[in-house]
């Protein structure tokens, strides 16, 4: 389904995520975080504006926690931006819609 924000997990990170043929956003996030709370709606906007140019999953940093460990994780919410396996952009805290925009833009994704 198009727009839709995907649970991406310890399990399905090489393939959803590392194995992508498009660019992904990644919110690392808990549901006692308020901040992260405040950010799900920009994250939820960015999967509808974009479809499937664009995949956009959430990971529970309370479920999972190997991934974020290996990846550096100290502070939610985080919102990296993978691109071919490899990250290419690390957004904390919240942030405003425009600065995932232009992240996606340097891509290549309008």
């Amino acid at each position: 389904m198009a727009g839709s924000v995907k649970e991406f997990t310890d399990a399905n990170w090489k393939s959803e995520v590392l194995d992508s043929s498009v660019p992904v956003i990644v919110d690392f996030w808990a549901p006692w975080c308020g901040p992260c709370r405040m950010l799900a709606p920009t994250i939820e906007k960015i999967a509808e504006e974009f479809g499937d140019k664009v995949k956009v999953g959430k990971m529970n940093t309370d479920e999972n926690s190997d991934t974020p460990g290996g990846l550096r994780i100290s502070a939610i919410p985080t919102v990296l931006v993978f691109q071919g396996g490899k990250e290419v952009d690390r957004l904390v805290g919240v942030n405003p819609i425009n600065k995932f925009k232009d992240t996606l833009g340097k891509l290549g994704v309008a």
